[in-house]
């Protein structure tokens, strides 16, 4: 007699793996975990936020285009030389552009303290006054041979917001000269690593300049300066904060970043005093902490 026929049994599905124990929900050792995990998330979040050129927004005049940021690494012209040097050569003056901030009602007298210092053979950089300066003013205007740096008449900053009812919206010019700085030196030429932000009547020692700024790694993102020496100063400001008086030196990079954000950033800010707080707001936004050098003097 034939058997009869039986389907074949389908095999048994593997066994459910047991699930893990869950922590209990007072458990601190899990409050701690997640809490780590939310920390890092969000700082990576901020991180790509802050530094991502397309999240910031560009007004006609502001921020620097793309080819202008992969050139900001060359400075165009100025003496002391530097072009063809690698990153390693030692720093010198040729290396430093610097930013100096005046008024075309001061200049006139302010000059004289720039000349104390200035040297045209080995530094390049600008004075930058306000609107209306005149076009000539005085010896700087002589072209090849000035004993004082070139002029520069900043840009118009009416269209930002300035709400602080005891300072003055200079503040907001004399805060974008570290961006306006960094738009010239687009171009090839010697290699610059500093941009030296300081007043018209900060009196620069270029040689104990060079010997402190070269301590540090220029490719970093570095914020070189000093608190003010009045208690009163650092208590109403920050102690924390690097006073323009004294000069403030921003690294290339941290100058190029700085450049990019700084329009938006100064708008967040209307109830600031100077440009000082200004720019210790907008730099300590990129992450950046001061390096305190107590050779920056602001009296």
């Amino acid at each position: 007699m034939r058997k009869p026929h039986h389907a074949a049994q389908p095999p048994p599905p593997p066994p459910l793996p047991l699930p893990l124990p869950l922590p209990p929900r007072n458990c601190p050792l899990a409050t701690a975990v997640l809490a780590l995990l939310s920390v890092l998330l969000a700082t990576a979040l901020w991180v790509l936020l802050v530094l991502s050129p397309a999240s910031h927004a560009r007004g006609p005049a502001a921020g620097l285009s793309d080819a202008a940021d992969a050139e900001a690494f060359a400075v165009a012209g100025g003496g002391g030389g530097g072009g063809g040097e690698g990153a390693e050569a030692p720093l010198s003056l040729g290396h430093i552009v610097f930013g100096i901030a005046g008024s075309a009602h001061l200049w006139p007298r302010r000059r004289e303290y720039v000349r104390m210092w200035w040297d045209p053979a080995a530094m390049r950089g600008h004075v930058w006054l306000d609107a209306g300066a005149p076009a000539a003013p005085g010896p700087s205007a002589s072209g090849e041979g000035s004993l004082l740096p070139p002029i520069r008449v900043s840009e118009d900053t009416s269209r930002f917001r300035y709400t602080n009812p005891t300072g003055h919206p200079s503040g907001l010019r004399i805060a974008r000269i570290a961006a306006e700085a960094v738009r010239l030196v687009g171009g090839g030429g010697g290699g610059a690593r500093w941009v030296v932000l300081v007043d018209d009547d900060t009196v620069v020692s270029a040689d104990n300049l060079v010997a402190v700024l070269g301590k540090y790694d220029w490719r970093e993102m570095v914020y070189v300066g000093a608190p003010s020496e009045s208690h009163s100063a650092n208590t109403y400001f920050s102690h924390s904060m690097a006073f323009g008086g004294g000069g403030v030196a921003l690294s290339l990079p941290l100058a190029t970043a700085l450049a990019r954000t700084l329009d938006v950033c100064i708008e967040r800010y209307p109830k600031l005093y100077g440009s000082d707080d200004r720019l210790h707001a907008c730099i300590t936004e990129l992450g950046v902490p001061l390096s305190r050098e107590y050779g920056f003097h602001q009296v």
